[in-house]
């Protein structure tokens, strides 16, 4: 009888995960990362803003040491999922990330590697040890990636490869499990070129290939729970959640990339039918029913709400009045309603200079009152 163990190689597991869902697959081995220090430079330069859970001494090591994590760890397999839908059949009034569009990425490439370790499991006759992250872990995910052979890391720091250029997310399993490492993607394809340096709004790309994240549009509209600066705000555009700037101007997207054809990843018919106005006024009751099983659910209603404010306030127009007279006269959070104030004074409509001077003697918060006050 054929051992099964036998055919639990590398080939096997590839072709299995492609079946699942998986674009791309590559595997490497769990030494640690040669740039480590590239990221303790970044924490001790504190360009992770208030991500505080990335300085934790235990996070950096466990980042320095995949064994760290799974000390049974033999091999690490990388995978890269396509999430870029051919159709964005969303409202012009505002921009979600590609990728955001869709269902929750993170739970979704959980499940499909739970899958693959189910199929593993049964090849190989016997129970695995393993860990699965996508973005969630204390892994580097991409210079894992790198070194499995995806691509390389653009100046703009997503993993780049050549034929679906960047519009795709890592997921990694790690296993207790011996498997042929690939050949690491030594080319660095971005040559002179510096369009993601430059079409940045906000400046936040570095030349070492980090971010100063308290820049970042992607962090100040999903990460940051606070207020946004002032003179940040004009620079989000019409984003809501995320930002795809960078990867848009990529020529490897512009003239390689691929769509998916993966389901998950279509806008939702909430998205679909979504106006900037519905995230203005997002209910505070079902917000959550809502925008249920979506990236969206990140920065809670309250950020939501704050970022379409901005929106609002970067486009200026009439229309929106009222929608921000509501969330400044009603909104249960402070920081959405100083920021529809904001907005409203963006407009600079003698209906909304209207509503900010009648609001600004019932309103108690200092936060909110301090941006009333502002010329």
């Amino acid at each position: 009888m054929q051992d099964n163990k036998n055919r639990l190689d590398s080939a096997w597991i590839k072709a299995t995960a492609q079946g699942l869902g998986f674009s791309i697959v590559g595997i490497t081995t769990p030494d640690p990362p040669p740039h480590v220090d590239v990221y303790r430079g970044w924490i001790n330069a504190e360009r992770h803003a208030s991500m505080a859970y990335l300085a934790r001494p235990d996070a950096i090591a466990q980042r320095a040491d995949p064994l760290a994590v799974l000390p049974e760890c033999q091999a690490i397999v990388v995978t890269g999922t396509s999430c870029n839908p051919a159709v964005h059949d969303i409202s012009s009034d505002f921009q979600v990330a590609s990728y955001a569009q869709g269902k929750d990425y993170h739970r979704l490439l959980v499940e499909r590697l739970g899958e693959l370790v189910t199929e593993m499991e049964e090849q190989a006759g016997k129970s695995l040890q393993y860990r699965i992250y996508t973005d969630t872990g204390p892994l580097l995910e991409r210079e894992l990636a790198q070194r499995a052979g995806l691509g390389w890391i653009g100046k703009n720091t997503c993993l780049i490869h050549p034929t679906l250029g960047s519009n795709f997310l890592l997921a990694e399993l790690l296993l207790d499990f011996p498997l042929e490492p690939d050949q690491p993607f030594s080319a660095d394809r971005c040559g002179s070129c510096t369009r993601c340096i430059d079409a940045c709004p906000t400046h936040c790309i570095l030349p070492d290939r980090t971010i100063d994240a308290g820049h970042c549009i992607s962090y100040l509209t999903i990460e940051h729970k606070g207020t946004i600066p002032p003179t940040l705000r004009p620079d989000l555009g019409n984003w809501i959640f995320g930002c795809d700037i960078c990867q848009q101007v990529c020529p490897w997207n512009i003239r390689f990339a691929q769509h998916t054809a993966d389901q998950a990843f279509m806008p939702t018919q909430f998205m679909q039918d979504a106006q900037l106005g519905d995230f203005i006024k997002l209910p505070s009751g079902n917000w959550r029913s809502v925008l249920r099983d979506s990236p969206l659910e990140r920065p809670r209603r309250k950020g939501l709400v704050r970022n379409a404010t901005i929106v609002a306030g970067n486009q200026a127009r009439e229309e929106w009045i009222d929608d921000l007279a509501y969330v400044l006269h009603n909104d249960p959070e402070p920081i959405p309603r100083a920021h529809a104030a904001w907005a409203l004074k963006q407009i600079n409509h003698p209906r909304s200079r209207e509503v900010l001077s009648e609001h600004l003697a019932r309103e108690q918060d200092p936060e909110v009152l301090h941006e009333l006050e502002l010329d």
